[in-house]
């Protein structure tokens, strides 16, 4: 069994980037800058944002952090993502989700320009992606694939069953995994809730991609021996021994599962940090497009 370690992989990528943005300052050309936008103070996103914001800042990009109000009306939010849209320096925008309940998150999707939508939820570029055309991917699954392609995993003529439906990570995977790329090229099945016989389809997988949301979902019985499993899973338990109060589990059983595998990621460690590199990768890519670099 070898761990695929995200710290790893995803410090391999911020480093060619932080290589390309030295060379964009040395030649006075327009370095990537990434607004986030956080409303409330949600602990979850305030630690995501905050990563992203230092990562930022080690590779070399700049990054505003516009912090909103959870009373802030649907209205005005779409009003600052229209001034994010019209800036000319920014060259990618995330508003952090969840939102607040009286927000739409289709809405204020839908009104991040796509050129600047660095997440990768634009309807525009998620059809663009179905396509197999240039575009930006959701970060999750674009991490996903960035691992699988840092450690070599073969995954041609490969059946990966993806546990999860979801339009962030689900749906994006078992596309991506189908596509006509390498990485790619696998035989998919994707399972969800209503799936009948789930353990059995998952012991027929070479490739499982456990994104359902439940902690330790996914054991020993539902893993065939020599299988890559890829644990999106972050879900914050009850953990008295914790200084936190709480541990940190993933979608999969860890212990029990990982003597199986041939490769498996770690919670955390895993797909997190890939999710960032990722984020960033889009983020250049946004400014390259948008400056002509």
């Amino acid at each position: 069994m070898e761990l695929l370690d995200g710290r790893l992989a995803a410090q391999a990528i911020k480093d060619k980037l932080k290589l390309k943005v030295a060379g964009l300052k040395a030649e006075g050309r327009k370095t990537p800058h990434l607004a986030a936008v956080l409303i409330g103070n949600d602990g979850g996103s305030e630690l995501y944002v905050a990563s992203k914001v230092k990562t930022c800042a080690e590779i070399g990009y700049r990054s505003s952090l516009i912090r909103l109000e959870e009373t802030i009306t649907e209205n005005r939010l779409l009003q600052v993502v229209e001034e994010l849209n019209n800036d000319i320096d920014v060259d990618g925008i995330l508003v952090q989700l969840p939102l607040p309940r009286h927000i739409s998150e289709g809405k204020v999707i839908d009104a991040i320009h796509p050129s600047k939508d660095v997440d990768g939820f634009h309807p525009i570029n998620v059809g663009r992606m179905v396509q197999g055309l240039p575009t930006f991917v959701s970060a999750t699954p674009h991490g996903i694939m960035l691992l699988l392609e840092q450690y070599k995993i073969e995954t041609r003529g490969k059946h990966a069953v993806v546990i999860g439906r979801s339009n962030i990570v689900g749906r994006p995977i078992s596309i991506l995994l189908n596509a006509n790329t390498k990485p790619g090229n696998c035989t998919v099945t994707v399972c969800h809730s209503q799936t009948q016989n789930l353990r059995d389809i998952c012991l027929q997988a070479d490739i499982i991609v456990a994104a359902l949301g439940k902690p330790e979902f996914v054991d020993a019985s539902m893993v065939k021996p020599g299988a890559v499993v890829i644990d999106v899973g972050t879900t914050r338990v009850p953990d008295a021994s914790k200084k936190s109060g709480f541990a940190v589990k993933g979608d999969v059983k860890f212990d029990e599962v990982a003597p199986l595998c041939s490769y498996i990621t770690p919670v955390p460690g895993g797909v997190g940090p890939m999710t960032i590199a990722a984020l960033m990768k889009n983020t250049f890519s946004a400014c390259e497009e948008r400056n002509g670099n």
